[in-house]
C-alpha cells in the first residue's frame, strides 16, 4: 500500500514539473541546471521505489548531498538573482513561508534518496 503512494508522490512531482516546463519555466540556463537535478534525484526516487540498484550506495551519497545542497542554495539565493520579478513587501516572511512549503512537498524526496543512498 505504501508503495502506491510513493507512486502518486512521483506522479505529482513529475506533474508539477513537466507544467513547468511546458509554460516556459526552463528557459533560463540555470534553471536548466535545476532541471538536470531534478531529474537525477528522480531517478533516485525511482530506484527507491522500485528497489532496483542503479547505481552504487556511494555514488547516491553524493547526489543526495548534491541536491540537497543545490535545492537550498537555488531556493534561497540562485533563483532571487535570475528572476525579474520586483521584491514585494514582506519578502522575507513570504521567503521563510515558501520555505518550508518547499520542505514539506520535497521531504519525501529527500527522505526517499536519504535512504536510498545509505
Amino acid at each position: 500500500m505504501i508503495q502506491v503512494f510513493w507512486y502518486i508522490y512521483a506522479a505529482l512531482l513529475a506533474t508539477s514539473t513537466i507544467g513547468f516546463f511546458v509554460h516556459g519555466g526552463y528557459r533560463s540556463p540555470i534553471f536548466l541546471i535545476d532541471l538536470a537535478f531534478t531529474v537525477i534525484a528522480w531517478i533516485g526516487l525511482f530506484g527507491f521505489v522500485t528497489h532496483h540498484q542503479i547505481f552504487t550506495p556511494f555514488v547516491w551519497q553524493v547526489i543526495f548531498a548534491a541536491v540537497v545542497l543545490w535545492d537550498l542554495l537555488f531556493f534561497f539565493f540562485i533563483k532571487a538573482h535570475v528572476t525579474t520579478e520586483e521584491p514585494a513587501a514582506g519578502t522575507a516572511s513570504m521567503t521563510i513561508i515558501s520555505g518550508l512549503l518547499m520542505l514539506a512537498l520535497l521531504g519525501p524526496l529527500y527522505y526517499a534518496l536519504f535512504h536510498y543512498s545509505f
